[in-house]
C-alpha cells in the first residue's frame, strides 16, 4: 500500500503491512567505521556500512568497499541474499560501492528482491552509482526526497532536510521499536542540525574531522562540531562513527571520552563489528 500527502506533509511509502509483530530482536551493528579516502584507500577501518536489524528485518545502511566481505565475515554472519533492504544517503563511493553486488545477493533470496532507498542522484545522471541491470533486481527502488517518511518492513523512517555535501545527501532517523536512531550522515555544519536531529535517542554521527577545515571541497563534520550538535541534542547516547584520518590519529576512544566527560552525556566512539542492542 502506497499512501501520499500532500500540502508538505511527509509522504509515506509502506510495505509488509501484513507482518506479524516485531519481536525483541532489534539492534544496530557498525560492520566498518572508515571515513574519507586515507582510511578507505588504506583500510585502516573497515569501510562496509552498518547493518540495521528490527524483528527480523536487515537493512544495510551506506555499503561502502567491503561491505559483502563484511556481511559473511562477521558473526554472527549477515546472510546477504536474505538482507531486506539497502538505503544509501548518498553516491560517494565510500557509501555506496557495494550497493550492486548486495542488489546482486538479494535477488538471490526469499523476499522478491528486496528494497532499494536511495536518493534519486544515486540513479540518474553521470553522478549515478546503480547500475542499469541492477535497478531490476529489487522488488522496490524508492527514490528518497528532503523530510519524508517511509516504511520497509516494520521499520519506519524518515530522511531529514538535505545536507551541505557535494552531493545529494540525506540523514536517516529510524523508529527501531520505539527509540528513535538518527544517523547524522556527511555533512558541513550547519546551525538547524541539532533541530533536524532533536528527537533523537541515540544519535550517530559522522566525524570525519578532529579539527575543522574549511573549503569547497571538505563537506564533513569536525569534533568539536559534533560535540556541539550532541551537547545542544542531548540524546540517550551519542555515537562517532565514519573517522578520517586526523581521527584517527586523534585517537577516537579519547576523543568521545573527553567529549562525553564535558557534556554529561553518554559518548562512544564506534569500533569495526560494535553491535549496540535496542
Amino acid at each position: 500500500m502506497d499512501a501520499i500527502f500532500l500540502l508538505g506533509r511527509p509522504k509515506l511509502y509502506a510495505t509488509g503491512l501484513d507482518r506479524p509483530p516485531m519481536p525483541q530482536d532489534n539492534y544496530i551493528k557498525f560492520l566498518g567505521t572508515a571515513g574519507a579516502r586515507f582510511v578507505v584507500a588504506r583500510q585502516i577501518r573497515y569501510s562496509a556500512g552498518t547493518h540495521i536489524r528490527a524483528g527480523g528485518h536487515d537493512i544495510i545502511l551506506d555499503p561502502g568497499p567491503g561491505t559483502l566481505v563484511r556481511c559473511a565475515r562477521v558473526r554472527p554472519k549477515v546472510e546477504a541474499p536474505n538482507i531486506d533492504a539497502v538505503v544509501l544517503s548518498h553516491a560517494h563511493i565510500d557509501h555506496s560501492n557495494d550497493v550492486n553486488i548486495l542488489l546482486d545477493a538479494m535477488a538471490t533470496g526469499d523476499h522478491d528482491g528486496g528494497e532499494l532507498f536511495c536518493p534519486a542522484e544515486c540513479l540518474e545522471g553521470e553522478k549515478s552509482v546503480v547500475f542499469n541491470y541492477a535497478r531490476e533486481l529489487p522488488r522496490r527502488v524508492i527514490r528518497l526526497e528532503p523530510e519524508s517518511a517511509y516504511l520497509s518492513g516494520d521499520i519506519p523512517f524518515r530522511t531529514s532536510p538535505r545536507h551541505v555535501h557535494g552531493m545529494e545527501t540525506y540523514g536517516l532517523s529510524f523508529d527501531i521499536n520505539g527509540t528513535t536512531v538518527s544517523f547524522v550522515t556527511d555533512t558541513d555544519y550547519f546551525p538547524e542540525l541539532s533541530d533536524i536531529y532533536a528527537d533523537a535517542d541515540i544519535l550517530v554521527i559522522n566525524v570525519v574531522r578532529h579539527y575543522p577545515v574549511k573549503h569547497g571541497n571538505v563537506q564533513h563534520l569536525c569534533a568539536d562540531e559534533a560535540k556541539e550538535i550532541i551537547g545542544d541534542v542531548g540524546p540517550d547516547m551519542a555515537v562517532l562513527t565514519h573517522f578520517g584520518m586526523t581521527m584517527i590519529q586523534a585517537g577516537p576512544r579519547e576523543v568521545a571520552r573527553q567529549m562525553g566527560e564535558e557534556l554529561d552525556i553518554p559518548v562512544e566512539a564506534a569500533s569495526d563489528g560494535r553491535k549496540i542492542d535496542l
